[in-house]
């Protein structure tokens, strides 16, 4: 499908003359103006003061700790929630708690969050303190059971609010009302960090750690637990945010890591010294969460927490099996769902407003996947449903830039009362459960409340880039640069450029992948590889030019190191 390509606009002047012109571009076009914006250094980390209720939660779990009374995490069944509960976990052992357990509820059993069910089996396993992670925000009913029962309930959580907050002993979450903190974007992990940091300085105000002959943690030692969560969540890396994974990716490159993380890259083949925040994404998160979203989160927790990188190992061939069925079934659910959503679309005039897909076959654990895959083929709104039980769909909610999918959710639910039974999420993913009768209401009352909004947007298929590159801007040293300004991704998108090349090569690999050969306007070769491309339409051997679209990386292969262009659009000239 042909697309219309363009440049991003570039904000202010030349930011740094003696810069690369492409790296300049990049930069100004993420509004980058000077350099202590670009500064990654962990000096620059926003301090845990600024976080509403932080200093009552540390107080709360300083108590916990001293009292030895059992703290149990309450987790989240995705990658996000794994390493929070994982931080957690190692974090609150290092300060010296000798009673902490978690309970991650099980998708199929328990749903989502602190719900009444998680709070009995809490309750029958001793929970005393009951810590979410990643969770909570929402969970009204399990915070008035928990305190019903006697517990002492700490949220922890970064996703949006609602008009009423539950009657938590502590709330630490910087969207809540009132909470000064500045950046607004941190993931779960990324809160139990800073809790943990405003813990630290308690108990070491407290003279905890000299009493009771306790090393004093370092903080910094799981940074590299707090960076996977960051990117698997698909959170805008503001500037604390990607101080937060730079300092994380440090850390991995050095191998001074978790065994797992060391477990995972070498299963995949990936070299630590050339890792990017986009590795993380996609070989970490993914194997992290085909444990919650087929079996059960506990297998990815404890590959997070196993100090044996033998045992890491093991745990890893595990979520990497995982992985590849999760895989299966995602593809079998894609043919299912497009051909759906292509009995919808007619023409590229007809595209809906958004799509809202369900199958009686469709996996809980695989339709957020399913509904990102929709979204980025049509560029709408996706709510994929599958069954939780038969009574009620479970939905997973993916957006575009303009659409805020919970927004649109609170107000589906504020015209339509009865009509969702719960929601919950943040700008660019959602999640919901409705009763299975009001699935026929909820398609139209979603194809309207999106009218307006999608009509006001620019929805045609365009690819927006960096521009062109020069030949000299062909390199290992401009690739290697690249990466070492980062950290990229969500809010702070990787840089991606066109040109037009001499197609010299084409050929399918690993089933789905396009190889190429590729010359530039000087006649220089390059290898470029096109990932997941319609075997349909390619290799095309009447095409021996091409347009595309393209981020320079570093491949390592047999020991040799060659630039390789990682190509996401291509087109005939």
């Amino acid at each position: 499908m042909a697309v219309t390509i363009k440049r991003r606009q570039l904000k202010g002047d030349v930011f740094d003359p003696a810069l690369p012109s492409a790296l300049d571009r990049v930069l100004r076009a993420r509004g980058i103006s000077r350099s202590q914006q670009i500064d990654v250094s962990a000096r620059n980390l926003l301090h845990f003061k600024d976080l509403k209720d932080i200093q009552v939660a540390a107080s709360l779990l300083s108590q916990a700790i001293k009292r030895h009374q059992k703290i149990m995490l309450i987790g989240d069944f995705d990658a996000d929630g794994a390493t929070s509960t994982a931080l957690c976990m190692l974090g609150l052992s290092a300060m010296g708690a000798k009673n902490i357990a978690y309970l991650v509820p099980n998708r199929f059993n328990f749903g989502y969050g602190l719900s009444e069910k998680i709070v009995d089996a809490a309750y029958e396993q001793g929970a005393e303190v009951i810590v979410t992670v990643d969770s909570g925000i929402a969970c009204f009913e399990g915070v008035e059971k928990a305190k019903a029962l006697g517990l002492t309930v700490v949220i922890t959580d970064h996703h949006l609010p609602a008009s009423a907050l539950p009657n938590a002993d502590a709330i630490v979450n910087p969207n809540q009302p009132g909470c000064a903190f500045e950046s607004k974007h941190l993931a779960g992990v990324g809160v139990a960090f800073y809790v943990l940091s405003a813990l630290k300085a308690t108990l070491s105000e407290q003279h905890w750690f000299k009493e009771k002959g306790i090393k004093e943690p370092n903080m910094a030692q799981w940074l590299d637990i707090v960076a996977i969560g960051t990117v698997a969540d698909v959170v805008p890396l503001d500037q604390n945010n990607r101080i937060l994974v730079y300092q994380g990716l440090q850390r991995i490159r050095a191998g001074r890591c978790r065994p797992a993380i060391t477990a995972m890259l070498q299963l995949a083949n990936r070299p630590v010294h050339y890792l990017s925040a986009a590795d993380l994404g996609f070989v970490i998160g993914p194997r992290l969460n085909a444990a919650g979203r087929l079996e059960d989160m506990a297998l990815g927790i404890e590959c997070l927490l196993t100090d044996d990188l033998y045992q890491a190992r093991e745990l890893t061939a595990q979520l990497d099996q995982l992985n590849q069925t999760r895989k299966h079934i995602e593809q079998e659910m894609r043919e299912e769902a497009q051909s759906i959503v292509s009995s919808l679309v007619t023409s590229t005039d007809s595209v809906p407003n958004g799509f809202v897909v369900y199958d009686a076959s469709f996996h809980q654990g695989v339709i957020g996947i399913v509904a990102g895959r929709l979204k980025d083929t049509f560029n709408r709104p996706t709510v994929t449903f599958a069954k939780q039980d038969e009574q009620t769909l479970k939905g997973s909610a993916r957006s575009i830039a303009g659409v805020h999918i919970r927004d649109v959710l609170e107000a589906i639910d504020k015209s339509n009362p009865s009509l969702i039974d719960k929601f919950g999420g943040h700008a660019m993913a959602a999640g919901l459960s409705l009763p299975i009768e009001h699935l026929e209401h909820f398609k139209q009352a979603f194809d309207e409340m999106l009218a307006p909004v999608i009509e006001a947007l620019d929805t045609q298929d365009t690819v927006y880039t960096d521009g062109a590159l020069d030949e000299a801007d062909f390199s290992l040293d401009f690739a290697l640069l690249l990466k070492q300004s980062g950290p990229f991704g969500q809010g702070f998108e990787a840089p991606c450029f066109d040109n037009e090349f001499t197609l010299l090569s084409q050929r399918i690999v690993g089933e789905h992948h396009l190889k190429l050969d590729l010359a530039t306007s000087s006649g220089q070769r390059i290898n470029g590889i096109a990932f997941n491309v319609d075997t349909n339409e390619w290799p095309n051997n009447n095409v021996d030019r091409i347009h595309a679209v393209y981020s320079p990386d570093i491949n390592v292969f047999r020991n040799k190191t060659n630039l390789q262009l990682i190509i996401s659009h291509l087109q005939p000239c």
